[in-house]
């Protein structure tokens, strides 16, 4: 009995490091590799794990357009300064990111400007491009 544990053991000790891979974060590959920058309106704003959460109309030739946004985790949203209050609805904001390569209105966030100026960076990268 204990040599059939032992062996169970080091057989599940010997497999942990093949299991790494399952375990591998999502990357980015379903997000463009060049930067949109949209001007938008909040609608709604959630920090939480495991990304933070923007939503945000666009309006684009007459026509308002709803916007979903990922960024980082609550923890790496702090350490860059945003809180629970940072954004509410109504708030007038400048967005640059990835967007979805399927075309659907999804932005992985790289950079928030508030419409009195202030920065949030969120991941250094390329030259921001308009949209």
């Amino acid at each position: 009995m204990k040599r059939g544990l032992s062996r169970l053991c080091a057989l599940l000790l010997a497999l942990l490091p093949l299991s790494a891979p399952i375990l591998a974060h999502h990357g980015s590959s379903a997000y463009e590799a060049g930067l949109t920058t949209l001007k938008a309106t909040i609608t709604g704003y959630e920090l939480m794990n495991p990304h933070t959460q923007l939503s945000f109309d666009v309006t684009s030739a007459g026509k308002v357009e709803k916007w979903t946004c990922e960024a980082s985790s609550a923890l790496t949203m702090a350490r860059l300064g945003w809180n629970k209050s940072t954004l509410k609805p109504g708030d007038q904001i400048t967005v640059a990111g990835n967007r979805a390569k399927n075309g659907a209105h999804i932005m992985r966030l790289r950079k928030l400007v508030l419409a009195n100026g202030k920065e949030f960076i969120i991941e250094r990268g390329e030259d921001y491009t308009d949209q």
